[in-house]
C-alpha cells in the first residue's frame, strides 16, 4: 500500500530530525521557559513530590513472573487507597506532572485518599527482574500489555491492600492503564471483588476506528523493528526537542498526529517537564499488540504465528478477552478528538461491559487523548466528577451513579482561555 501525503510528510520529518538537532539555538531553553520549570524537568517523581511539600514513598513489588516493579506513594496512612496506572510510554509521574494545581494525584490526595502510583514493567522506574537484565537479555522484553494486566496489576493491587489492610481499592487508569485493567478483570475475574470502582480515562480496547495518520507508518516501522525489542527507553533524547523553535514545532507535529490536536488546553510552558519524563520506555510488543487490535477488529490476546498460537492457546487464532466477566463497576471518561480512543470504539466497549456506572463523553469537541490528564481545565472540568463517582462507590453505593448530583457542563467555548500558575495558554493555530 503506497504512503499517503500525510505519511510522506511524517516520514520526511523523521528523517529531518537528526539535522534539526544539530542546529541548537544558544540560550533557547533559558529564554523560552521559566527557571522553575527547567528545574522540575530534572526531578524524579519523588523529588517532584518533595518540592511541593508532599510526602512520598517508594515500594518494590515482585510479580509472579519475576519482574520487579516500583510504586510511588503519596501516603495518607489509614485513608482509603487509590491505585493510579499510567498509559503507554508513560510512568507514575503523569499523575503529578502538571503540578499541585492540576495533577489528579494531588487532587485525590487532597480529598483525603492514600495515593499509590504504579509503574509498568519496562518503564523508567520498573526495569528490575529477579534473573533477567533489561540491558542485555532480550527475553526481558518479551511482553505486551497483556502481561502488564495479567501479572503487574494483580501484584500491585495485592501489595497495596496488604500494606493498607483494606479489602478493596479504587482504580484509575489512563489509556494503556485501562487496557491492562480490562485484561486483568476479564482473565483473572477474582480481582473484580477487590475494586470499588474502576475509572477509565481515555479507555482503549477496540481500536478499529483510531484516526492517527501515523498508523500506516507505525505498521511499517514495527515490522522492521520486530518483536521483543526495547523501544524509546528513558533518556534525555527528547529534551532535544527543546533546543530550538524548529525542533520544538517538529516534535509537537508528531505529538498532535498521535494524540489529537488541542492547543487551547495545552500548557506549553510545561514542555520541558513533559519532554524529560516521556517516553519512559516500553516493549515493541506493546505497540504491536495494539496494532493487531486495529487490524483484526477485535479485543483479543497477542497474535503469534499459527504454530505458536496453537501451542499457547490451543487454537490458530488468539482468544477474545471475556469482557462479560468484568463485574467491577466501571466509569468511562472519553473525548471526541482522541486519535487513539475513537468514540465509536468506546461505545462498542461500553456495550460489552456488564457493569458500566458512568458513560461520560466530554462535550468539548477539541479535547484529545491527554486533556483530561494534563489539560489546563482538567482540574475544573474533569476531576470533580471523577472524584464524586469514586466517592459514591467507595462509600458502598449500589444504585446507579446517574442518581448522583450531576455536574453542569459549561459551554465548550469556556474552556479555551483559562490561565494557570505555571503556564500560559497557547493560541490555536492551523497545522
Amino acid at each position: 500500500m503506497p504512503l499517503t501525503s500525510c505519511q510522506w510528510k511524517c516520514l520526511l520529518g523523521l528523517l529531518c530530525l537528526p539535522l534539526l538537532w544539530t542546529t541548537a539555538e544558544a540560550g533557547y531553553l533559558e529564554d523560552t521557559f521559566p527557571a522553575s520549570v527547567l528545574e522540575e524537568a530534572k526531578l524524579t517523581t519523588l523529588q517532584l513530590l518533595a518540592k511541593y511539600k508532599y510526602p512520598g514513598e517508594l515500594h518494590a513489588v515482585t510479580t509472579a513472573d519475576k519482574y520487579v516493579l516500583q510504586m510511588h506513594r503519596i501516603p495518607r496512612p489509614g485513608a482509603k487507597p487509590v491505585l493510579l496506572m499510567h498509559g503507554l510510554m508513560d510512568s507514575s509521574v503523569t499523575w503529578i506532572l502538571m503540578g499541585p494545581h492540576s495533577g489528579l494525584g494531588y487532587f485525590l490526595y487532597n480529598a483525603g485518599y492514600d495515593i499509590w502510583m504504579g509503574n509498568a514493567r519496562g518503564t523508567r522506574y520498573s526495569r528490575g527482574h529477579v534473573k533477567l537484565n533489561p540491558n542485555t537479555d532480550k527475553a526481558y522484553w518479551s511482553f505486551s500489555w497483556h502481561e502488564i494486566g495479567y501479572y503487574d496489576l494483580p501484584a500491585l493491587i495485592d501489595a497495596v491492600l496488604a500494606k493498607t489492610g483494606y479489602e478493596k481499592l479504587s482504580y484509575f487508569g489512563h489509556s494503556q492503564g485501562t487496557t491492562s485493567f480490562f485484561v486483568m478483570a476479564s482473565t483473572r475475574p477474582e480481582y473484580n471483588a477487590k475494586i470499588h470502582v474502576m475509572s477509565a480515562l481515555a479507555p482503549v480496547a477496540y481500536m478499529t476506528n483510531i484516526e492517527s495518520p501515523l498508523l500506516g507508518l507505525s505498521h511499517r516501522l514495527l515490522k522492521v523493528i520486530g518483536e521483543g525489542q526495547e523501544l524509546l527507553p528513558y533518556t534525555d533524547m527528547f529534551s532535544s526537542c527543546l533546543i530550538s523553535e524548529p525542533t520544538l514545532q517538529t516534535c509537537l507535529f508528531y505529538m498532535w498526529k498521535i494524540l489529537g490536536k488541542n492547543l487551547a488546553e495545552f500548557n506549553k510552558t510545561m514542555l520541558p517537564v513533559l519532554m524529560h519524563h516521556v517516553p519512559a520506555g516500553l516493549s515493541s510488543n506493546q505497540v504491536l499488540h495494539y496494532l493487531q487490535l486495529q487490524k483484526s477488529d477485535r479485543f483479543c490476546e497477542y497474535d503469534h504465528d499459527v504454530k505458536e498460537n496453537q501451542r499457547i492457546y490451543g487454537r490458530a487464532q488468539p482468544p477474545d478477552y471475556p469482557l462479560e466477566k468484568i463485574t467491577a463497576p466501571v466509569a468511562l471518561y472519553y473525548t471526541q478528538n482522541d486519535y487513539l480512543a475513537a468514540v465509536v470504539d468506546v461505545k462498542r466497549l461500553i456495550k460489552r461491559l456488564p457493569n458500566v456506572v458512568e458513560d461520560h463523553m466530554y462535550p468539548y469537541k477539541k479535547w484529545n487523548h491527554i486533556d483530561m490528564m494534563w489539560g489546563i481545565s482538567a482540574r475544573r472540568l474533569a476531576q470533580p466528577r471523577m472524584l464524586e463517582v469514586m466517592q459514591f462507590y467507595d462509600a458502598g453505593g449500589l444504585q446507579n451513579v446517574t442518581q448522583l448530583s450531576t455536574t453542569e457542563s459549561p459551554d465548550e467555548t469556556t474552556n479555551v482561555t483559562t490561565e494557570t500558575q505555571q503556564g500560559e495558554v497557547a493560541t490555536e493555530t492551523d497545522d
